[in-house]
C-alpha cells in the first residue's frame, strides 16, 4: 500500500464524512484536509461545517463557493442539451458531481496532497462520478473510498465509532432519509421509499408544497432567454444563479418539480428516489417551448438525440470525456437561435408554457392559418406526397408482381 501523507476529503459535515476523518487518520496515519463545496445547498447545511471538520480531526477545512460557476458552467450547458435521464430525471445530483470533484482535485494539488477521498457507497453512482473525474484530472493521486474498505455497515456503527473517538455529532439513528441538495434540486432516498409500493409521505418532501396545499390560483412567470441562457425573469435582469434561486421559491409554492421514480443505477441495480426540482422544471419547460418555435424539424430531432445520449453520459459520470464535450458543443451550436420570451403558467404541480415569442421564430401564421391565405397552394402537397411515399408505392407494385 502506498504511504499516504496528506489526503483531501470531499466533506459534507454529515455522519459518513465525519466518521471518515478519524478513520483516515487511524488507518493511514495521515493529515486530512476537509473540502466543502458550496453548490447552493443552503446556509443551514453549511452552518458550522468548518468547526465540525476540525472537531472530527481535520487539520483544516476549505469551503469553496461554486454556486455561480455551477449554474453558469454546468447547469446552463446541460439545459441546452435537453438531457432527461430515463425521460424524467433532471439529473440534479449527476450535474453537480463534476464541478465538486474538479474543485476537490484543484485543492489537493494546491496543498500538495497525495490522495483524494470521498464518502460515496459502493452501491451508488457517485463513486464512479467522483473517481472518473479524479482519473481525468489527476490520475497520479491515490483514491480512498472508505465505504469499500471499512467494516462498518450502518448508521448505528458510525455513531458508535464516533462515540468511541469522543467526536461530537448532531446525527442520530432516527434519521431515515438520505438527502442531497444543491441549487438545482434536492434528492430523497431511504425510509419508506425503499418499498416501491409505498406512497411517499409528506415528510419526504422538503422544498415544495403538496398539490393539496398549493394555491388555487395560477401564477404566470415570464422568462427571457439569450442564446439559450436565462437572463431575465418577469422583466428583471438576473444572474443565472439568482434567476434559478428566485424560480425555486416561486415554483415550489405551486408544487412544481416533484418526481417519484425508480431508476437504473450505473452499477446495475434499480433504486427508488424522490426529487424536487422546482425552478429547474420551469426553466427546462420554457427552454423546450422556445425550441419548438425556432428549431426546424431536423434540428429539433438532432437536439432530442443529443439530450437522450447526453443524459447517459452525464449520469454515468463522463463529463470530462471527448464524447461529452462533442455533445455539449453541438447543443451549444443549436442554442444560438434560442433567444426570446416564454411565459409559463404555474398551477398545482404544472409548469405549462402558454406564450412564446422570438426574433428567430420559424412560425408563420400566414402559412399555418386555417383561414384563407395567399401564400400556400394546397395542390402542391399532392406531388410532395407522391414523392414522399414513392418507396412504399414501389414496394407495393413489387409485391403485386410477385
Amino acid at each position: 500500500m502506498t504511504q499516504i501523507k496528506k489526503v483531501v476529503l470531499a466533506y459534507s459535515g454529515g455522519l459518513d464524512t465525519s466518521a471518515i476523518i478519524p478513520w483516515l487518520k487511524e488507518q493511514h496515519d495521515c493529515e486530512v484536509v476537509a473540502f466543502v463545496a458550496d453548490v447552493g445547498q443552503g446556509a443551514e447545511e453549511l452552518e458550522g461545517v468548518e468547526a465540525k471538520a476540525i472537531a472530527s480531526g481535520a487539520s483544516s477545512c476549505h469551503v469553496v463557493d461554486l454556486k455561480d460557476a455551477f449554474v453558469s458552467e454546468y447547469i446552463n450547458p446541460i439545459l441546452k442539451t435537453g438531457a432527461l435521464y430515463e425521460g424524467t430525471y433532471l439529473l440534479g445530483t449527476a450535474m453537480a458531481r463534476p464541478i465538486i470533484a474538479k474543485a476537490q482535485v484543484e485543492l489537493a494539488l494546491k496543498v500538495g496532497a497525495d490522495a483524494l477521498a470521498h464518502g460515496c457507497t459502493g452501491k451508488g453512482n457517485d463513486q464512479v462520478r467522483f473517481e472518473s473525474t479524479y482519473a481525468a484530472l489527476a490520475p497520479e493521486l491515490s483514491v480512498i473510498a472508505p465505504w469499500r474498505e471499512w467494516t462498518m455497515k450502518s448508521r448505528t456503527d458510525l455513531l458508535n465509532y464516533l462515540a468511541s473517538k469522543n467526536i461530537p455529532t448532531t446525527a442520530s439513528a432516527e434519521k431515515i432519509y438520505s438527502r442531497d441538495a444543491n441549487a438545482w434540486h434536492i434528492s430523497h432516498e431511504g425510509g419508506e421509499l425503499e418499498d416501491p409500493y409505498c406512497e411517499p409521505s409528506e415528510q419526504v418532501w422538503t422544498w415544495t408544497q403538496s398539490l393539496e396545499q398549493a394555491p388555487n390560483e395560477a401564477q404566470y412567470v415570464s422568462l427571457q432567454f439569450e442564446a439559450g441562457v436565462l437572463t431575465a425573469v418577469d422583466g428583471e435582469s438576473m444572474t443565472p444563479y439568482n434567476a434559478l434561486n428566485y424560480l425555486n421559491g416561486v415554483a415550489a409554492k405551486h408544487g412544481v418539480g416533484r418526481i417519484d421514480i425508480v431508476e437504473n443505477r450505473l452499477v446495475g441495480m434499480k433504486s427508488r428516489g424522490c426529487y424536487e426540482t422546482p425552478g429547474g422544471t420551469v426553466i427546462n419547460n420554457a427552454l423546450r417551448g422556445l425550441e419548438t418555435l425556432v428549431l426546424d424539424k431536423a434540428a429539433f430531432k438532432f437536439r432530442e438525440q443529443i439530450g437522450l445520449e447526453f443524459s447517459h453520459v452525464l449520469y454515468d459520470g463522463r463529463w470530462f470525456t471527448p464524447v461529452a464535450q462533442a455533445q455539449l458543443a453541438a447543443a451549444e451550436s443549436l442554442a444560438q437561435a434560442l433567444t426570446g420570451e416564454i411565459v409559463v403558467k404555474l398551477y398545482k404541480g404544472h409548469a405549462t408554457v402558454v406564450k412564446r415569442q422570438s426574433p428567430n421564430s420559424l412560425y408563420s401564421e400566414a402559412f399555418s392559418t386555417f383561414e384563407e391565405d395567399e401564400v400556400y397552394n394546397q395542390k402542391h402537397a399532392e406531388g410532395f406526397i407522391r414523392l414522399f411515399s414513392l418507396s412504399s408505392r414501389i414496394a407495393a407494385m413489387h409485391k403485386e408482381q410477385n
